[in-house]
This record gives structure tokens, sequence and C-alpha cells, in this order.
């Protein structure tokens, strides 16, 4: 929860000074390519005026509040210019209720008098400041948002440090989930860790085409044998890939042959077979199926079963504080609502 600037909010201090009656989308430059590919949206049009959008205990709340919010929780809008008109509402909630949650942890951490050293403050600023690509536009941020005053920087500088130590207070460190507390949940939640047994592989197959002439058929015999002996040099997964990009007819070789991790059920039995007599790193004989041949690498066998506690670890100990975060964060929540008065206006 810490005061920070960041690329949204450069865009937002655009919206700002021009007005920012965006009203259509399109790829900026240096967009990914599957940001490109998405269709068109129709934009929502920004405007902040300074109005207050919601009262907490009698603390105005304003646009310029809320739309910062906003673009922190949608931060495609600076690469799009914009919020989509069909999230708009959900963003602008979503954004509404949580600076309203700010507030009130705000006035909390003031009624129990906590306090931040000047020290502190001064370090955060001073940090604050090299987020900024240049002196020009920190002062353009301190012109736009804070009236060009240095003590109203300080003072939100307080008021975020302020948030942060009592949601540290309250979730952070009551979040907190030890490796003994993730194995007692594993050891009774044991039906979530089972999985199924799975195969991945690396192919290379060589396919002749349908109703080939016999004379077809033996130059590729011919092709897959070669393509098996060369298989067989390989010695990591990026060998065996480079391989199937230059050999293999099927699909997979656009993707170093790689299947992905699969059960047994969208493998040919004579696949199985093969692997499960195999080594993970091992590369099989030529396989025969049907007109086609095909060779290929095991890089995995999972058996089916329960997951080993180490190899889930880190990632279940990971939910659980997700999880637990999510309840303290709304436990805090309604208890700082039940005697507030809130207005949305």
């Amino acid at each position: 929860m810490s005061f920070h600037v960041d690329a949204a909010m450069m865009v937002m201090m655009g919206v700002l000074s021009a007005g920012a009656q965006v009203a259509s989308h399109s790829p900026t430059h240096g967009a990914s390519s599957a940001d490109a590919a998405l269709p068109p949206a129709r934009m929502s049009k920004l405007q902040v005026t300074g109005k207050t959008v919601a009262r907490v205990n009698g603390a105005a709340l304003t646009d310029r509040d809320l739309v910062r919010e906003m673009f922190a929780i949608f931060p495609y809008a600076k690469q799009h210019s914009g919020f989509p008109e069909k999230l708009e509402p959900q963003i602008r909630k979503g954004a509404l209720d949580m600076i309203i949650f700010e507030e009130l942890v705000y006035q909390e951490a003031k009624r129990r008098q906590m306090t931040v050293s000047p020290e502190r403050i001064a370090r955060a600023e001073k940090e604050f400041r090299k987020q900024f690509p240049d002196q020009p536009t920190y002062e353009q941020f301190v012109k736009a948002e804070l009236n060009g005053s240095g003590p109203v920087l300080r003072e939100k500088i307080r008021r975020s440090l302020l948030i942060e130590d009592l949601l540290a207070a309250e979730i952070v460190n009551k979040s907190k989930v030890s490796a003994v507390q993730a194995k007692a949940f594993y050891d009774e939640n044991t039906a979530k860790f089972q999985r199924e047994e799975r195969f991945h592989i690396q192919s290379i197959s060589i396919i002749p085409p349908a109703n080939a002439s016999a004379d077809v058929l033996k130059e590729a015999r011919g092709k897959a044998d070669d393509a098996a002996r060369q298989a067989k040099t390989a010695t990591s997964y990026r060998d065996f890939g480079l391989l199937a990009e230059k050999l293999s007819d099927d699909d997979y070789r656009v993707n170093m042959g790689d299947h992905k991790p699969c059960g047994r059920d969208l493998l040919p039995p004579e696949i199985v077979k093969t692997a499960l007599a195999m080594k993970p790193g091992q590369v099989s004989e030529l396989i025969q199926l049907g007109s086609a041949y095909t060779v290929f690498r095991l890089d995995a066998h999972t058996p089916a079963g329960r997951a080993p506690f180490a190899e889930v670890k880190d990632k279940l100990q990971s939910d659980l504080q997700k999880e637990k975060v999510e309840q303290l964060r709304s436990s805090l929540g309604q208890k700082l609502r039940k005697n507030a008065r809130i207005e949305k206006l």
C-alpha cells in the first residue's frame, strides 16, 4: 500500500490535463501481438473534475482518487487509452470499494493513534521521487495532483504508510502460513492432492501421404530409420526438439515435438506401453502406427497417486496464505464498515 506512481498514473496525469475524451481503441506501438489481435472495443470517456464520489465518516473521496484506483485495477487502460465500456462499471465499482476501504483503514489507524516517523517519511519521499523519469515530470505530477505543495505530498505519503502499517498488523502478519500448518492441511485433505497418471513426451513422426505407393512407403521408412538414428543422439529436450522441428511431419513439430503432459488415454497404446518401460530422458525405438512411424523422447512419467508434500509445499503455502489474506481483509472491512457512515454519490 505504499505511495507510488507508475505508468498508469502518468497516463492519468495526461487525462487530467487534456480532458481525455477517448472514444476509440487502437493498439499502441509496442503492443503485443495478442493485444493487437483483440477486436476493437468501445472505450469509455474519462473526465476528472475533482468532484466528490463518496464520503466516509464525512471525509470526501474524489473522482481523482477513483480514476487513479481504476488505473491500478486495469493497467491496460494505459495501453488502450481508456476503459472498455462493458467493463467500466465493474472496474469503477471495484475501485470505489477499494478507496472507501483504504479511507476506513486510514481512519482506524488515526483512531489507534498510530504514527510514522519524519525520517521514514523522508526516506519514502526520496524513493517516490526516483519513480519519475526526470525532474520536470515529477514537478508536473506535484502540480497536477498536489497543487504544487510539498507538505501535501508528505501528508499523502504519511497517510499511505499508516494504511500500510495497519494492514501489515491486521492482515499481512496474521496471514502467514508455516510449513507445519501446510502439512496439517495436506494430511487432512488427501483427496485434493491426488493426481492422474501423466506422460510428457516429444515426438518425431514420418507420415506418408494417404494411399501412397509402395515406393513412397519405402522412402518413408528410410526417412523414419534415419530420423530414429538421429533422435538417439539427442541428449536433451532442446536437442530432440530441434530435430523434431527439422524432421517431423506431425503438428507437434512447431513446438519442438512437445505434446505437453497428458493422460494415457490421449496417447496411442503402443506409445504408452513403450513409455512404461523407459526412464525420463530416454529415446524410444522406432514405432509403427499404421503407415506412419514415430520415435519419441520420454521427458517425464508421473504415476497416478498422491503428490508428495515436498512437491506441493510451496504452492500450498502460497495458496493458503492468499486465502487467509482474503478472509482477514473481508473481516476487517466488515468490522470497519459496521458503524461507519458511508455515502456513495
